[in-house]
């Protein structure tokens, strides 16, 4: 009984000493409340340990110079292909350029050779013209004269066909209006004859499909 009375007055003293002290220092009481919150058992939480390295994590941002140097070799990457494609397009261009002045040049020397030729074969004829303008008329005979004429008609008429052109002469056919024009007007005497030509009075002539000249001719119609 004295014991345990002796007991309960020490921790009174003590206990009134501790709020003396409390009431002379704040400071004090804030850190006996500190330590008895540190000291008093509590239930271990899942990540208490490094609960504050995750809150630190997850506020931090990744600023590594691995993205920056990505980008920068993607843009490098875009650029080197930019730069290829515009080098390839403005060499198909300057290919596709010379390709067209060479078919125009190889054009007008081919129609320049063609005409060339064309022109070498009537020179001929016109040579054979003067030499027949030159006979002199008190030796040569009329019959001399025709024949002279008709081997320059057929020299000159086989040089047009060399060079392409055709002959239209439509001496009893019907009527066409793309190769031929009609100069008059004949009766006809059957129903057989209508819209068919009566007479060519010239020739035409075509270049490869290519009009020249229609023929002229007379055409036969309903009287």
């Amino acid at each position: 009984m004295t014991e345990s009375g002796n007991s309960s007055e020490k921790a009174g003293r003590e206990d009134q000493g501790l709020e003396s002290e409390l009431r002379e220092s704040p400071d004090a009481a804030a850190r006996a409340s500190a330590e008895r919150v540190t000291a008093a058992p509590g239930p271990d939480l899942p990540g208490a340990a490094d609960g504050h390295g995750a809150a630190a994590g997850a506020g931090s941002v990744d600023t590594s110079p691995t993205d920056d140097a990505s980008s920068r070799t993607e843009l490098g990457v875009l650029r080197e292909e930019f730069e290829a494609l515009n080098d390839r397009h403005l060499r198909l261009v300057a290919e596709f350029n010379n390709f067209k002045r060479r078919s125009e040049q190889e054009r007008l020397g081919a129609w320049a050779r063609a005409q060339s030729e064309l022109a070498g074969r009537l020179v001929e004829v016109l040579d054979d013209l003067q030499r027949v303008a030159q006979l002199d008329l008190s030796n040569a005979t009329v019959e001399a004269i025709m024949e002279g004429i008709d081997l320059v008609e057929r020299k000159f008429a086989r040089a047009l066909t060399d060079a392409g052109i055709e002959v239209i002469e439509p001496n009893g056919v019907a009527f066409d209006p793309t190769f031929m024009e009609a100069m008059m007007r004949v009766p006809a005497q059957s129903d057989d004859q209508v819209d068919q030509v009566a007479q060519v009075f010239q020739k035409g002539y075509q270049l490869k499909g290519n009009l020249i000249r229609p023929a002229r001719v007379s055409v036969f119609t309903q009287s």
